[in-house]
């Protein structure tokens, strides 16, 4: 149990459930999938277990001299009710209504088949005006519906493929017939060994780049996938070789700042299976937290 002092808010105070007339809004739904995941995993709920995690942190940030408690809310709607349902897009349209048109979103799953649900549902179910960011190993272009099959689905539901980009393709986690359909739809593929060549930094301007372009909104999906297993032990998938903790930090700062990312997800996460402090979980509070600082950082 950590302490309650005043003079040191916890990140859980950000969390409202009806919208001030004082500060930026940033909107929350948790979508815990899992039932159709490739690899085993529990039914448990990650979002619960992210937002019990933002306790643990404080809304300050030091290098902006900044707090986020004077600037956003972080208005919660909950979590999706039977979130791997044929219907989830339909509902999760229903629920992220309820926001602005220009009010960034952040989706917290359960595994990487929540990104189809988020983005039709932030996107009112049309895709056309959208791009898509993913920061991934996998191509997730599989056949039929699970984690590995979201961005097929979304780009079979309309999503133009020319304005899907993917950054940090890897070796031995996709196969041949995957890549030749990924290729021959027009996306756009950034690797590993690109990524390592050309920056992180870089990488992700040239890649929101291709997605925003002709003024599209941008949902960017950071699969923890992409992060190192030492690091991530919470995620079924991840491997040996994949980001640092502080790499996907800054990735989520930076993707926060541009203003063309209308909504972001964090997936990939199984509370049950995380270490027993709990890393993984609090590695995805944190990249929420750097996300929200770099709302803020929109403006400033």
């Amino acid at each position: 149990m950590t302490s309650r002092e005043p003079a040191w808010p916890r990140a859980t105070e950000l969390l409202v459930s009806d919208d001030p007339a004082d500060r930026l809004v940033v909107g929350l739904l948790g979508i815990s999938t899992w039932s159709t995941s490739v690899s085993p995993r529990s039914a448990a709920s990650t979002p619960d277990a992210v937002r019990s995690a933002l306790g643990r942190f404080s809304t300050f940030v030091v290098e902006g001299q900044f707090d986020l408690l004077d600037h956003l809310c972080v208005l919660d709607l909950g979590d999706l009710a039977d979130p791997d349902g044929s219907d989830a897009a339909r509902r999760a349209t229903d629920v992220l209504s309820r926001l602005a048109p220009a009010t960034p979103c952040a989706v917290l799953g359960g595994d990487n088949s929540a990104t189809v649900p988020g983005l039709l549902g932030r996107a009112g179910g049309v895709l056309e005006g959208w791009g898509l960011v993913t920061v991934d190993p996998h191509l997730d272009v599989r056949e039929g519906h699970s984690n590995g099959s979201p961005v097929r689905e979304l780009i079979e539901a309309g999503l133009d493929p020319r304005h899907v980009v993917q950054i940090g393709i890897a070796d031995f986690v996709n196969s041949r017939r995957d890549a030749t359909w990924a290729s021959s739809v027009g996306a756009t593929r950034f690797t590993r060994g690109h990524v390592d060549h050309d920056g992180l930094e870089a990488t992700l301007v040239a890649a929101l780049e291709i997605a925003g372009d002709g003024g599209r909104a941008v949902y960017v999906d950071l699969d923890v996938d992409s992060v190192d297993q030492a690091a991530a032990p919470g995620c079924p998938a991840s491997v040996p070789g994949g980001l640092s903790a502080w790499q996907f930090r800054q990735l989520a700062r930076q993707v926060g700042r541009d203003a063309r990312v209308a909504a972001v997800d964090l997936t990939e996460v199984d509370v049950e299976r995380d270490a027993p402090d709990l890393r993984t979980v609090r590695l995805v509070a944190l990249a929420m937290l750097e996300f929200l600082a770099g709302v803020v950082e929109r403006g400033r």
